[in-house]
């Protein structure tokens, strides 16, 4: 998909941001060549009891002052911590109350080129599609196309580097009140029918009813799938996580297979010929990017008996030691 430099990005773009300036100087520069018309800047502030925060934060701020291009520029900038799931959430509200539709992007995730342009087109082609809720630039198949076209829809609204519609982003709900009900009608079934995965979710969407995790992003997954949505994914990666390690909140393992995943160019643009669900893309996306194959038949098994066999060796050492 190449595109006249001079051309911008039409799509608004959101850009969530906290207290780690060595990836926002990366993905800010990102956003510097693309040059977005409008720009909401989203930031929290620093958490009690982080001495360094307070600095990282003003620093984060300094950089992402620096627009120097033709931009309407609206900042969204809390001066305590709210924490991740209160501030995103809060701040798309924010974004969705004076638009339409938006590209949403984290200071970690370092977006191709492409991915503006394959927002920007896919907003307007599915505007009104009510099938369609996410376009995702995020692409996990490790090289495996899906089909014919430049994208594919999956029920996975892998949300680093994203986009939607206020359409869709008007059924989240953060607390997932339907989730009681859900969980017990055959509706929950039909959406995951696989009872391996069905119980990862499960588990997952029980500990966000208890309040026990800080996230947004289960919350939006469980309100796109509840309301019927699915998401467009290009059949190359076209944005990379770069923050994964010890600072991050969620992505603390440096050694994930979804760091830094590298990002390719999508070429020439082609549609699918019909919106629906690739479902082997899908069990695919959850035995490889959710670790769905290490929770199946015979690896779980196996697991259990080398559990019980180390178990059992560090018992028996300890009786020989007295």
């Amino acid at each position: 998909m190449r595109y006249p430099p001079e051309d911008m990005v039409h799509t608004a773009v959101a850009y969530i941001v906290f207290n780690r300036p060595q990836y926002t100087e990366k993905t800010f520069e990102v956003l510097r060549q693309q040059r977005p018309a409008k720009l909401y800047v989203i930031a929290d502030g620093p958490r009690p009891g982080h001495p360094t925060d307070v600095e990282r934060c003003t620093r984060v701020r300094e950089i992402v002052a620096q627009v120097d291009w033709p931009c309407e520029v609206h900042r969204n900038y809390a001066e305590s911590n709210l924490g991740l799931k209160r501030r995103v959430s809060s701040g798309l509200d924010w974004v969705f109350s004076q638009e339409e539709c938006a590209i949403i992007l984290e200071d970690d995730c370092l977006a191709h080129p492409d991915f503006f342009r394959f927002c920007d087109e896919l907003l307007v082609r599915y505007a009104d599609d009510a099938r369609v809720a996410v376009v995702t630039g995020n692409n996990f198949q490790k090289g495996r196309l899906r089909g014919d076209a430049s994208y594919y829809f999956s029920k996975y609204n892998h949300c680093w580097g994203w986009a939607t519609w206020r359409r869709a982003w008007k059924n989240y709900h953060g607390e997932l009140p339907f989730w009681p009900q859900w969980c017990k009608s055959p509706a929950w079934k039909i959406q995951v029918p696989d009872r391996v995965e069905r119980r990862y979710w499960e588990q997952i969407f029980d500990t966000v009813c208890a309040g026990k995790i800080d996230s947004w992003a289960y919350p939006w997954t469980a309100s796109v799938w509840f309301h019927g949505g699915l998401t467009a994914t290009p059949n190359v990666n076209l944005v990379s996580n770069i923050g994964f390690g010890v600072d991050a909140t969620h992505t603390t393992w440096e050694s994930s297979p979804l760091a830094a995943v590298p990002t390719k160019e999508l070429l020439e643009l082609r549609h699918p010929m019909s919106v629906a669900q690739d479902f082997a893309a899908d069990r695919y996306a959850f035995d490889h990017a959710f670790g769905g194959n290490r929770l199946r038949f015979p690896y779980s098994f196996l697991r259990i008996v080398k559990n019980y066999l180390v178990t059992g060796l560090r018992h028996f050492r300890r009786f020989l030691r007295g």
